[in-house]
């Protein structure tokens, strides 16, 4: 079995390439950011507060998660585009940051990783869910870059944000991230960081494909 782990802030494509590299290895793709969104979502729909622990936990307690490549339900619910959904993006880190939704995720993403190979995106893959992994990516990017690219892809959805509005969401976003005190976006100290500000996304996954190949050999 291998195991893959790519981490790095909100924007920065590593989903978009982790599912690519998933389709061309032929191995399991997880979201593991999806999962955090899922919980986001049912404490909003519930009239929950995404910063409250004790609401957090009722709702994870409850919550009957199912992932599959490109689709994530919840509680029988295919929640896969509502996820998406700017109020989200907005909330999820309060949500990431809960010791025990945490947990919970973690145990969860372990025992996928643990029966067959797996590329996993998120925020801590490398440092904390999968510190075995055998390949570790950081993927990165300016603020202004992520910024536009999740304009672009809100544009699509069908939702119109301000763009300076979505460069300070995600300084925030990085900021809540990065201090929080239960697994903080870090880079793992074998990871091979990716600068993705100047690259297509192809340019990327050919660099992966390319160090994955070549350790291999």
């Amino acid at each position: 079995m291998i195991q893959i782990a790519v981490d790095g802030p909100a924007g920065s494509g590593k989903s978009t390439v982790a599912r690519e590299v998933a389709k061309r290895l032929g191995i399991v793709y997880l979201d593991t950011g999806a999962m955090y969104r899922a919980v986001t979502y049912q404490t909003l729909i519930e009239k929950r507060s995404v910063q409250n622990a004790h609401d957090l936990e009722i709702i994870v307690e409850a919550l009957e998660l199912e992932v599959a490549p490109g689709q994530i339900w919840a509680n029988g619910k295919n929640v896969t585009e509502a996820i998406r959904q700017p109020e989200i993006s907005r909330n999820v880190s309060y949500v990431a940051m809960d010791a025990y939704v945490r947990k919970c995720m973690v145990d969860l993403q372990r025992k996928i990783a643990g029966t067959q190979s797996v590329i996993m995106d998120g925020r801590d893959i490398g440092t904390h869910v999968l510190p075995n992994a055998k390949f570790k990516f950081f993927l990165t990017a300016t603020a202004e870059e992520r910024a536009k690219r999740r304009q672009i892809e809100l544009d699509k959805a069908g939702y119109s944000v301000d763009y300076k509005a979505l460069v300070d969401e995600i300084n925030e976003r990085d900021r809540l991230d990065s201090e929080r005190e239960v697994s903080p976006l870090k880079i793992a100290d074998d990871a091979e960081i990716i600068d993705t500000t100047e690259l297509t996304t192809d340019q990327v996954i050919d660099l992966i494909l390319k160090k994955i190949a070549y350790t291999n050999e």
